[in-house]
């Protein structure tokens, strides 16, 4: 009995012990493996939204540092989405709430410089021929009083002239008409009475004839030396009276409509940064700079103390009223993304979330940093005023309306590709002369697009200008029969691209026109050749999602289409060898 009774008990201990492994460990692992999924968290990019990785690190692409993906939210619209605390914070993304004071009064700034007044702008001129035997005014920037002695002139027609005054003056009562014509001739001279009735009474000819200032001013520009021979009428000085000077602005198109003659307008100038000075537009241009998209706005101003300077710089601000748009929204540009013919900012729509939806708005005329919203935005607003493109991103990553997203109507990018069936020569065949314009047509491309990638777009105009100078220059003959028709093509195009990238008022708009530009000379450049090894780079972001190319000489990437924003973005895609 009791042997049975200790073998029950031991099958029942063995049989506890095998309950407990077999289910209290199911029941924990179980809840681990739960807890493991739920807590899985992948990281991503805030540039590149199709990085997935499930551990933070670099981005492969840019190196950026990767943020937490968004899970998703319920209770949210779907145009909505939201940013964690972390984003914000790692992208410094900042908003700015609208109120009625963001409508209304705001003003245009103007940067220019001060001119001399053309209208008090005078030429001395010689009036009789000769030779300048002593010149008294040695240097511009000299002040002359009118009436001053300028120089001193040996003039035979002048000596010849005296000589018959002289004589008429002998005659003047059997020849009064002779006499007459002698003194005018004189006058003509710009000899005074005086100086006529002196010669008269002495009788004696003057071999050295002085020359008096005119007018009273500042020499502006020196045009003889002593010893030079004039003619008569040959300008001798330049004289500019700068007791009144212009300021002369450059408005851009888009500023234009917001200006009028009669405006007030407060002045200040670098040199005196505590002064300002009140004045009124006096003139607008009515012609537009077709190289630099701007119009002159002039500005007359009082100089009696001849502080003010041609040459100094001078900004303006002209203050705005503008009854007529009670409705708009004045906004910081920073917080607008241009896309197409579209303008779209990013609403923070809840005030204790980060929670966004993407706007699309109409915009008015600009005012120096502002843009004039007409639509699509309403006082208590909270819109992203700092780091809109990482916002933009993270719209892109979760499948929400976005910039970067292709709209109704299909991409708004420029599907303008690098074509493939490309004429096959033997680059040696093309004449030297044509690959050292292509030399320099491509150098000057180089810096066309280190401006984008630096985000200058006064210099990137300034290069397509150049570009464009140098593409007229060149010659169709290529020397290889095979690639006439497709120069021509090239050549064409190019032109075109150019010269709408250097009309564009936006670097937005001349970074599309840079991607055909681009495609162009890539082409070219397999098609006839390059001396040094250039790199063809491509960034997978660019042209609304769909990738675009460029060219470099350096194999590190520097990217045009994004500017600092993505400055890194893009891979080395081939390489292009020197013949």
């Amino acid at each position: 009995m009791k042997k049975n009774l200790l073998y029950g008990l031991i099958a029942l201990i063995i049989g506890l012990m095998a309950g407990y492994f077999i289910f209290g460990s199911s029941e924990k692992t179980i809840p681990e493996e739960a807890a493991e999924t739920e807590t899985a968290q992948m990281w991503t990019c805030s540039m590149h939204p199709q990085i997935m990785q499930p551990e933070p690190g670099d981005c492969p692409i840019c190196g950026m540092d990767l943020i937490p993906a968004e899970q998703g939210e319920e209770g949210l619209s779907a145009e909505q989405f939201t940013l964690t605390e972390t984003a914000m914070a790692l992208a410094d993304i900042r908003t700015l709430k609208l109120d009625a004071g963001s409508a209304g009064e705001r003003s245009v700034e103007l940067t220019g410089k001060i001119r001399e007044n053309e209208e008090m702008n005078k030429i001395q001129a010689s009036y009789f021929a000769g030779r300048i035997e002593d010149l008294r005014v040695n240097s511009t920037g000299e002040t002359v009083r009118k009436g001053q002695l300028l120089a001193t002139i040996y003039s035979p027609e002048l000596v010849a002239a005296q000589q018959e005054l002289i004589t008429s003056a002998s005659m003047r009562n059997s020849q009064p008409e002779l006499y007459r014509a002698v003194r005018k001739k004189l006058k003509l001279w710009k000899l005074t009475e005086l100086q006529i009735a002196e010669i008269e009474e002495s009788g004696k000819v003057k071999e050295y004839f002085p020359i008096y200032a005119t007018v009273s001013g500042t020499i502006t520009e020196k045009l003889v030396q002593e010893g030079d021979y004039v003619k008569e009428g040959q300008p001798l000085f330049r004289i500019a009276d700068l007791s009144s000077v212009w300021a002369v602005f450059d408005a851009y198109e888009n500023q234009s409509s917001l200006l009028e003659e009669g405006q007030p307008i407060t002045l200040a100038t670098k040199a005196f940064p505590n002064d300002s000075i009140i004045a009124t537009i006096d003139f607008i241009d009515p012609l537009m700079n077709t190289a630099t998209r701007t119009i002159s706005v002039r500005v007359e101003l009082k100089n009696d103390q001849k502080r003010l300077k041609p040459g100094m710089f001078v900004s303006g601000e002209v203050e705005l009223q503008h009854a007529s748009d009670e409705s708009g929204l004045y906004i910081p540009s920073s917080a607008i993304l241009w896309t197409g013919e579209r303008s779209v900012v990013y609403v923070k729509t809840d005030p204790e979330k980060a929670v966004f939806e993407m706007r699309e708005v109409r915009l008015g005329p600009s005012a120096g940093e502002r843009e004039l919203v007409l639509s699509g935005l309403n006082s208590g607003d909270e819109i992203v005023v700092n780091g809109t493109f990482t916002v933009d991103a993270a719209a892109q990553l979760q499948g929400k309306p976005s910039m970067m997203n292709q709209t109704e109507n299909g991409s708004e990018g420029d599907d303008f590709q690098v074509r493939t069936d490309l004429p096959e020569i033997n680059a040696e065949n093309v004449p030297e002369a044509f690959r050292n314009d292509f030399e320099k047509l491509l150098s000057k491309y180089m810096d066309l697009t280190k401006a984008l990638s630096s985000d200058k777009a006064n210099e990137a105009g300034d290069a397509a200008e150049t570009l464009n100078a140098i593409l007229e220059r060149m010659n169709d003959k290529t020397g290889v029969k095979e690639a006439e028709e497709f120069w021509k093509k090239t050549r064409s195009d190019l032109s075109l691209h150019l010269k709408n990238l250097q009309q564009a008022e936006s670097i937005e708009a001349q970074r599309r026109e840079f991607q055909s530009v681009s495609s162009l000379m890539i082409e070219a450049a397999k098609t006839f050749g390059v001396k040094n090894m250039v790199y063809q780079q491509y960034c997978p972001m660019a042209n609304n999602n769909q990738g675009a190319y460029w060219l470099s000489f350096s194999k590190e990437i520097e990217n045009p289409y994004f500017g600092a924003s993505m400055h890194k973005c893009g891979e080395t895609s081939e390489m292009i060898e020197p013949y």
